[in-house]
């Protein structure tokens, strides 16, 4: 389980949905990937200076074809460190997690559509080197 002791998050869907995201990350189980990330969302990086854009299928194609963390023995330390809801439709997070050698920093744009909520769009950046 994450650790949100620094974030007040009242609504239970969007701790299911962050907690079905670092699972998603560490596992790749991409019928969960599915149910966080909506078919419209984008993944952006300016990682070394150089800007990635990745639209849902090439994402999904990506973690899909590559080993996942869990297969790669790195460490749970899945943290959301900050929160912000704008409205019932609209909602910020900066989760952080260890994968590939890395600790990543993301930034999630979170939209309730279609009764659910989702990732609609991801900004990511690794931080530092994991402790392993």
């Amino acid at each position: 389980m994450a650790d949100y002791t620094n974030v007040d998050i009242k609504d239970p869907a969007i701790i299911d949905l962050l907690d079905n995201y670092f699972e998603v990350l560490h596992f790749q189980n991409m019928d969960l990937f599915d149910k966080v990330f909506h078919r419209e969302c984008v993944l952006y990086s300016a990682q070394g200076g150089d800007l990635s854009i990745r639209p849902y299928a090439q994402y999904r194609e990506a973690v899909a074809g590559r080993k996942s963390p869990a297969d790669s023995g790195n460490a749970r330390r899945d943290k959301v460190l900050m929160f912000d809801q704008i409205s019932p439709t609209l909602a910020l997070v900066k989760p952080e997690l260890e994968m590939f050698g890395g600790v990543m920093q993301d930034y999630l744009n979170l939209v309730f559509l279609d009764g659910q909520w989702w990732v609609m769009a991801k900004m990511w950046e690794k931080v530092a080197d994991s402790i392993n």
